[in-house]
């Protein structure tokens, strides 16, 4: 089986695993609104879903057009940053249980949560999103795309990781 083939499978499965995200995020996301959540950051919610899916399609069109090689060390470093970083994101989904979807929803008079990754880092969910986002295309040295994705995505957490500051000053 070609690199190519093995790549677009990888890219097959983290796109299988953020259909997962989206089934639990709308689940999560009508809990809190039901409870009189408020939700914040409508705006930029609709090209971070473009820019997220521009990844995985950018990544594939990078990999089938330039058939760049691959590099061992780095395809083999790079998958192991893209576990992780899932790693990372289901621990934050987890952690946050009914509280984590993919929009910024907080629910007046909940608390912050301060445990598992949260106890280190404000926004670990966006660690892995930063290191998925250079990792997954340069398994297969598609560093286009992953250069690309890593400076839009940059833009994007400034105004996410404000807004979402913003929303969570609201809880105790």
């Amino acid at each position: 089986m070609s690199s190519e083939v093995l790549f677009t499978v990888l890219v097959l499965a983290v796109g299988l695993e953020r259909v997962a995200e989206l089934i639990v995020s709308r689940r999560n996301a009508a809990f809190s609104l039901a409870r009189g959540g408020v939700e914040s950051g409508r705006g930029h919610y609709p090209f971070m879903v473009v820019l997220h899916t521009g990844l995985l399609v950018g990544a594939l069109v990078e990999v089938w057009t330039r058939r760049p090689d691959t590099v061992a060390v780095l395809a083999w470093t790079m998958l192991a940053l893209v576990a992780a970083s899932q790693a990372l994101r289901w621990w934050c989904i987890a952690t946050l249980g009914r509280q984590w979807n993919t929009r910024v929803i907080v629910v007046p008079g909940g608390a912050r949560v301060t445990g598992g990754p949260y106890r280190w880092v404000p926004h670990p969910n966006y660690v892995a999103v930063v290191v998925e986002g250079f990792a997954l295309p340069l398994v297969h040295s598609a560093w286009v795309t992953a250069v690309l994705f890593t400076v839009l995505n940059g833009c994007l957490l400034a105004t996410r990781i404000r807004t979402e500051d913003a929303a969570l000053a609201e809880l105790a």
